[in-house]
C-alpha cells in the first residue's frame, strides 16, 4: 500500500516507491509518532484528524484540519495511517476525531448488501449501520470514485474507448492482469463486484497500492493491463489511461464526506467542516490533486491556499 507521508508528497517518485515498499511513514511535529497509538487522556480536548494512506486523503485531512484551526480549535494530525479496515476502528474507539470519507465506499464496508440509488439513500444506509458514537456530516459535491482503467496499449488492442463499459471486458479479461490495493481483491467494490455484476474475471490480480504510484507505474509499464484508479487522479489524463464506464453503478456514489467521533468535535467544528463541504466540488478536487501530485506542492500549503481563497480561514 502507498504510505506517502503528509508532509513529503512532493518527494521524488523513487522515494515514494521506497516508502511504499518499506511501509514507513512519518508526520509533522503536530502529530503523534505512531498513528495507531490510542491515548485518550493525552488528547485533552484536541481534535485529531486522520487520513488513509493515499495522497487525496492526506490533502483532505489537511483541509479539514486547517479549517478547524481557523475556528480556534486545537488540532493534531495522524496522517497516512492505512486502509479503512484500520481507520474505521481508530475513529470508532475515539483515537481519531475526524476522518475524510467517501460515502459509497464506507457504505459498502458497513453493509455490502446495500445498493441505494441516491446520495441521500447512501447516507441513510450508512447511518443505519454506523457505530452510534459516530456520525457523517454534510456530503460535498466532490466525488472521487473507484474506476477500472486500462492503459493505452490495452485499449488499442481491444478497441476500448472512454465510451466502453466494464462489461466489454467479459471476453478479454481472462487475458489481462488487474492491479490495485490488496483490499480490492476482497471488497464488494472490487473483484467480487466485478464478477457478480459484470461476470468479469481477470487472469490474475496484482496487489499494489490504492491508486498510487505503484499502480500508476505498473499500468503505464504494462506490467498490469487494468487497474483500480480514482477518477480525480491527474495521472489518468497524463498517461492516456482509458476509464471504462460503470453502467451498473458498482462503484456507486463517492461523495467526500467528513466522518466524526461525535463527542469530541464541538459545534463550531461541525459548522466549519460543513462549510468546507459546501465549497468542495469534483472539479476543485481534481485541481487540488493536480497541484499536489503534478506540481509537487505541499498538500498543507495547497489546503491553506484553497481555504483562504474560499473565505474559510
Amino acid at each position: 500500500m502507498t504510505t506517502r507521508t503528509a508532509r513529503t508528497t512532493a518527494a521524488p517518485l523513487l522515494v515514494l516507491l521506497a516508502a511504499a515498499l518499506t511501509g514507513c511513514g512519518s508526520s509533522d511535529d503536530s502529530s503523534s509518532d505512531d498513528p495507531l497509538t490510542s491515548d485518550q487522556a493525552a488528547k485533552g480536548g484536541t481534535v485529531v484528524v486522520g487520513s488513509n494512506n493515499f495522497p487525496e486523503s492526506i490533502l483532505l485531512a489537511d483541509i479539514y484540519g486547517e479549517a478547524l484551526k481557523a475556528k480556534g480549535i486545537k488540532v493534531t494530525y495522524k496522517p497516512n495511517i492505512g486502509s479503512r479496515e484500520t481507520t474505521y476502528g481508530l475513529i470508532k474507539n475515539g483515537t481519531l476525531t475526524v476522518l475524510p470519507e467517501y460515502n459509497g465506499a464506507l457504505m459498502a464496508y458497513l453493509d455490502p448488501k446495500a445498493h441505494p440509488t441516491t446520495v441521500e439513500g447512501t447516507g441513510k444506509a450508512i447511518e443505519a449501520k454506523l457505530d452510534p458514537k459516530l456520525t457523517l456530516l454534510e456530503p460535498s459535491e466532490a466525488q472521487d470514485r473507484d474506476a477500472v482503467a486500462v492503459n493505452a496499449a490495452t485499449a488499442k488492442k481491444y478497441n476500448l474507448t472512454d465510451k466502453s463499459t466494464i462489461a466489454d471486458l467479459v471476453d478479454v479479461a481472462p487475458e489481462m492482469v488487474i492491479g490495485g490495493s490488496p483490499e480490492f481483491q476482497t471488497r464488494k467494490h472490487g473483484l467480487p463486484g466485478l464478477k457478480d455484476l459484470y461476470d468479469v474475471e481477470f487472469k490474475s490480480f496484482k496487489a499494489l497500492d490504492a491508486g498510487g504510484p505503484l499502480t500508476v507505474a505498473a499500468l503505464k509499464g504494462n506490467h498490469i493491463q487494468a487497474a483500480d484508479v480514482f477518477t480525480t487522479d491527474p495521472s489518468i489524463g497524463k498517461n492516456n489511461f482509458v476509464v471504462l464506464q460503470d453502467p451498473k453503478n458498482l462503484f456507486g456514489f463517492e461523495n467526500v464526506t467528513p466522518l466524526v467521533y461525535k463527542s469530541d468535535l464541538p459545534e463550531a467544528g461541525v459548522a466549519a467542516l460543513n462549510a468546507v463541504s459546501a465549497k468542495l466540488d469534483t472539479a476543485t478536487l481534481l485541481k487540488l490533486n493536480s497541484e499536489v501530485q503534478d506540481e509537487s506542492k505541499d498538500p498543507l500549503d495547497v489546503a491553506k491556499s484553497w481555504l483562504s481563497a474560499q473565505g474559510l480561514t
